[in-house]
């Protein structure tokens, strides 16, 4: 299995995460966490890195991170190295500490970048580590909110301007936030394409085009594959009506397939049902809330998956 295609240039946003090896806690104590952080702030300050968001969990992390040089390679060598190196003369052990190497999601900031750091923000009460995220210390949220001194390596412009002026939005980003509190929900990363890119059609054809070399497809023949070659909406919706011949679930089958692998714009997909951008989205949250309680469905929807070459564009949460 070759390695995962690695897209970097100048100015790119990703979502990052990295798990303990073995699913071992990666942070056993407050000091653990203290030190993580601290080689985040000597990324920024030494390779240029931009943090825009995080959250340490127990045996895994998540980053929203901006290259401005374009090297995340070199960021995450130090930051993950350093950790480790850390680590293991702390506890007088050798070894690997991470499970394999880093996920690095390419985002289109735009699009995602708010979604993203809500996602991040709520990892640990969806786990049921706290009920509200401004409880959970090692996280950027209460930065967010104005509830501690934001550290000079957080960078939490990017995501508050889109909250309004700096008097509301951070009251903005709570509500924003607030609003998911019970409710089960989609991650964005579902929308991944080829565990690489997380964007619109017009994003991800881009960064395709510009950024994927013929070395990169020798290095990962089927990343690049699943970037090039999407189903259409008409294969879909095929695909779909010759194996649910429920119509009113068929339909909403599809709409979620279209939305989540088809690469085409909102107003296309609605165009082609009949119904109104905003509905495809919701129609898609929908199917997918009950796709989890419906193992039955779940199922029908996994062979369709890889009947369509898109069983494995998902990601780890």
């Amino acid at each position: 299995m070759g390695r995962p295609l690695r897209i970097e240039y100048a100015g790119a946003h990703y979502h990052v995460t990295a798990r303990g090896n073995e699913q071992k806690d990666l942070f056993k104590s407050q000091r653990d966490r203290e030190k993580f952080l601290s080689y985040l702030e000597s990324a920024v300050a030494r390779y240029g890195a931009v943090i825009h968001a995080y959250c340490l969990m127990s045996n895994h992390f998540h980053l929203l991170i901006e290259t401005p040089s374009g090297n995340l390679s070199q960021i995450m060598h130090h930051i993950n190295g350093a950790y480790t190196n850390y680590f293991n003369i702390k506890r007088k052990r050798a070894g690997h500490l991470f499970q394999s190497r880093y996920k690095a999601i390419l985002i289109e900031a735009d699009e995602y970048a708010k979604e993203l750091s809500r996602y991040i923000h709520l990892n640990p009460v969806r786990v049921g580590m706290v009920t509200r995220p401004e409880e959970y210390r090692w996280s950027s949220y209460c930065d967010f909110i104005g509830e501690r001194k934001t550290p000079d390596w957080l960078t939490s412009k990017l995501i508050l301007d889109y909250f309004g002026t700096e008097k509301t939005a951070r009251n903005n980003y709570r509500k924003f936030t607030d609003d998911l509190l019970g409710q089960k929900y989609e991650s964005p990363l579902n929308s991944v394409i080829a565990a690489t890119i997380l964007g619109r059609e017009g994003f991800v054809k881009e960064i395709t085009a510009r950024h994927v070399d013929g070395k990169q497809a020798d290095r990962n023949v089927s990343a690049v594959k699943k970037l090039f070659n999407r189903p259409t909406l008409d294969t879909i919706i095929q695909a779909v009506q010759g194996v649910i011949r429920t119509d009113k679930v068929s339909a909403k089958a599809a709409i979620y397939l279209c939305h989540k692998f088809s690469g085409a714009k909102l107003k296309e997909i609605g165009i082609r049902f009949g119904i109104g951008e905003s509905a495809v989205s919701q129609t898609s949250s929908r199917f997918a809330l009950q796709m989890q309680k419906d193992t039955v469905l779940s199922e029908v929807i996994d062979k369709l998956k890889v009947m369509l070459g898109v069983s494995s564009v998902r990601t780890d949460k």
